[in-house]
């Protein structure tokens, strides 16, 4: 069984039969479904949306959200942990395919600020008393600073910034700019300004 909000599973015991295993990896996709859906209802109705409305964007009974996630809480926490793996899977998959460092940087960074809009609904819920939700900010830090350093290393190796920003400090930055996003401000105009100010002048 998957253990809530964690990426671990069950070590397969000697023994497992092709069928027990196809039956497990169905059970991680179905989760991972599930944790999507629950994502996008969490974006467009906030953290405290019906379950029911999961379950129906899931394409899924009430039964099996509360069969892997007895509590509201417990779906917050996995919804946040998988958003944060997403992003974090992103990064060497951009730096892999894009046309240079700089332009895996500003999808990846383009990604980031879609992350955030969950991020900050579900922070609505991150009581500073619940043991569930203190290892966050310490998971989101350990599983997103090395990926913006990677982007970072490389942009800077190819000759496209000439920075000595911090990750953490662009991290943080980018952050800041999203809080309070609304109609009237949209945080991508500012954030490309900051990204402009990153690049190398070309040469004179």
């Amino acid at each position: 069984m998957l253990r809530i909000g964690t990426e671990e599973a069950a070590v397969p015991a000697a023994g497992d039969t092709g069928r027990t295993r196809g039956r497990r990896a169905d059970a991680v996709r179905n989760q991972q479904a599930l944790l999507a859906a629950a994502a996008e209802v969490f974006v467009e109705a906030g953290v405290d949306a019906p379950i029911r409305q999961i379950a129906a964007r899931a394409g899924v009974g009430l039964g099996t959200i509360y069969r892997h996630f007895p509590t509201r809480a417990d779906l917050v926490v996995a919804v946040f942990r998988h958003q944060v793996e997403e992003c974090a899977e992103a990064g060497p998959r951009l730096l892999a395919a894009a046309d240079s460092p700089f332009a895996a940087l500003r999808a990846w960074l383009d990604g980031f600020v879609d992350f955030l809009v969950t991020k900050h609904g579900l922070a609505t819920t991150m009581q500073p008393d619940s043991s569930g939700f203190a290892a966050l900010h310490g998971y989101f830090v350990d599983r997103l600073v090395p990926v913006c350093r990677q982007l970072l290393d490389a942009c800077a190796a190819a000759g496209e910034i000439d920075t000595d920003l911090a990750p953490y400090e662009l991290l943080r930055g980018i952050g800041n700019l999203c809080i309070g996003a609304d109609d009237r401000y949209q945080p991508r105009r500012l954030i490309d300004l900051l990204l402009r100010g990153l690049r190398t002048p070309p040469p004179a």
